[in-house]
């Protein structure tokens, strides 16, 4: 076959082009440091990129919502220790009441005991970013009155049965509730002032269904109490403190299982963030660039592009114009 000057120039571009192509592609690996900037450099390698950016994303939403549910968690733990605090001081009060003080003790006790009180009030309505704390859906409202009655309606759903309880999403089919409703926190009751009788029934009502300005029974404690304390009845006053005491075990136990929810959390959010890292490393693996590598391949694509102009220069035979010069 003869070869002509034309095929032997042709060849030659054609070969050139497609040591530019690779030197291009190389440029852009050690520039930016991925594999391929477009699906069709590496279709499989582009998917798998794909799947895991997703799972990325998931994680990481995981993540968010493990940190925010741990946020509310703490602040309603916050709370029921102050509630905790509240009860213990006020039980303190009561046993030094009914061991014998004078008019004037029981004077300044039963106006601690009313601050105390309203103190009380205040950490019902605690909330967290704005959103009450014991109020199940209702996170717009305060659960408690001025007064210490209940200002929303808590009640189980009449189908389902289901609480107003609040689930975050921790991980592939994996949930955690993350608030505490108050009425299993204050309880339900009712209080009955009216002389002779004067004492709490119907209580103490916890996890009971509760409907707008009911007494919570925390509430009716404190009016026994205060009421011990004007009549002066070692009773009354006996009776409030047993009363206390069943309230702080129960706050305990309430604490506990909001404790309990924030230890599984935090594994969980070690786990995920494990999760993330490896996820990030396959990622890595998938698209991002061994650079001393790409940057040999590179110098020798380099050196292979001058060879080849050095090797066309001279191989390509005179034409008729380099003669007539």
């Amino acid at each position: 076959m003869r070869i002509t000057n034309n095929m032997l120039i042709n060849n030659m571009t054609y070969n050139l082009n497609g040591t530019l192509q690779r030197l291009e592609r190389l440029q852009y690996e050690t520039s930016v440091g991925k594999k391929f900037r477009v699906p069709s450099d590496d279709p499989i390698a582009a998917s798998k990129s794909l799947k895991f950016n997703t799972d990325i994303s998931k994680v990481e939403q995981y993540i968010r919502n493990s940190k925010d549910a741990q946020s509310w968690m703490k602040d309603t733990e916050s709370a029921l220790k102050e509630i905790k605090a509240i009860l213990h001081r006020a039980n303190e009060l009561s046993v030094q009441a009914a061991n014998g003080t004078n008019i004037d003790d029981l004077d300044k006790i039963k106006d601690e005991i009313a601050e105390l009180k309203g103190h009380l009030i205040q950490v019902g309505n605690s909330t967290y970013a704005g959103r009450s704390l014991f109020t199940g859906y209702k996170t717009d409202k305060k659960l408690l009155n001025p007064d210490g009655t209940y200002n929303i309606d808590l009640e189980k759903d009449a189908v389902t049965g289901k609480e107003e309880i609040f689930e975050y999403n921790v991980g592939v089919a994996e949930t955690v509730k993350i608030n505490i409703l108050g009425n299993k926190v204050f309880g339900s009751a009712t209080y009955t002032t009216t002389d002779p009788v004067s004492d709490i029934t119907g209580g103490p009502g916890y996890g009971a269904d509760i409907a707008d300005g009911d007494t919570p029974y925390l509430i009716a404690i404190f009016s026994q109490l205060e009421d011990a304390l004007e009549s002066k009845d070692t009773d009354k006053l006996q009776k409030a403190i047993g009363n206390i005491e069943g309230a702080m075990n129960n706050v305990l136990s309430v604490t506990a299982e909001i404790g309990a929810k924030m230890n599984r959390l935090e594994l969980t959010q070690n786990k995920l963030e494990d999760q993330v890292i490896s996820l990030k490393e396959l990622l890595s693996f998938n698209e991002d660039v061994s650079l001393p590598e790409a940057y040999m391949k590179l110098a020798i694509e380099e050196n292979v592009y001058r060879a080849s102009l050095s090797v066309g220069g001279r191989i390509i035979q005179p034409s008729l114009m380099d003669f007539l010069r």
